[in-house]
């Protein structure tokens, strides 16, 4: 049987100010290697392979579970929660 994202419910018309840019890292003078869209809030964050995660970082706090990558070159949306890609 097929897993299936349970969470598609959540995703919202996003405009984030700026996809280019880490908002945390900015914050902090941090570094990203991929950027991550938070498909309820419109929150950008760094990915997994970065230094400090934020975009996971920001689904732990916010438990948003959808994610798309901003980066040129990727595309893909993820599920946190049901841990697969839809």
């Amino acid at each position: 049987m097929e897993k299936k994202c349970t969470h598609k419910d959540q995703i919202q018309d996003v405009h984030p100010k700026d996809i280019t840019v880490c908002e945390d890292c900015v914050k902090i003078g941090g570094e990203w290697v991929s950027l991550r869209l938070c498909l309820t809030c419109g929150h950008v964050g760094c990915c997994d392979s970065s230094p400090n995660q934020h975009a996971r970082k920001h689904f732990e706090a916010t438990k948003h579970p959808i994610i798309k990558s901003v980066t040129p070159g990727e595309e893909f949306t993820w599920c946190y929660v049901d841990n697969i890609y839809i």
